[in-house]
């Protein structure tokens, strides 16, 4: 058997990334439409796993998403969460700031602990925001 020149190696190795380098340029969805995807991308999962208690219950949320969902509530809902996101985070950093006074180490960890939570939980929902 004879190999395969470099060059027609490289070229093969060309023409078969091609169909996956387009799918990357793909614009990613957003709002709504990325919802339903990614609940159908789920169905598929439990289907292939075949789940068909979770398939059933996601194919419910796939029509109610289909049904009801709109890119101004989802985007009202999100804004939503960061509000209460942030004043999570607010009312953390008062107790750590309470604690502090006070002195006591276990409780400033405790707090340093609720609050990096909270932080992470606001960073979450301003990462979903832009989805």
């Amino acid at each position: 058997m004879k190999c395969l020149s470099p060059l027609a190696l490289l070229t093969l190795c060309g023409v078969m990334a091609a169909p996956l380098m387009a799918a990357e340029q793909a614009p990613e969805l957003t709002g709504c439409a990325a919802k339903k995807q990614s609940i159908i991308s789920q169905i598929e999962l439990a289907r292939s796993q075949g789940n068909t208690d979770q398939q059933a219950g996601l194919e419910k949320a796939l029509g109610e998403v289909t049904d009801h969902c709109t890119d101004a509530s989802l985007k009202k809902e999100r804004e939503n969460k960061v509000l209460d996101a942030r004043h999570e985070v607010s009312k953390r950093q008062a107790d750590l700031e309470k604690a502090m006074k006070k002195g006591d180490p276990e409780k400033i960890n405790k707090r340093k602990d609720k609050l990096a939570e909270s932080r992470k939980e606001l960073q979450d929902a301003l990462d979903e925001l832009d989805k």
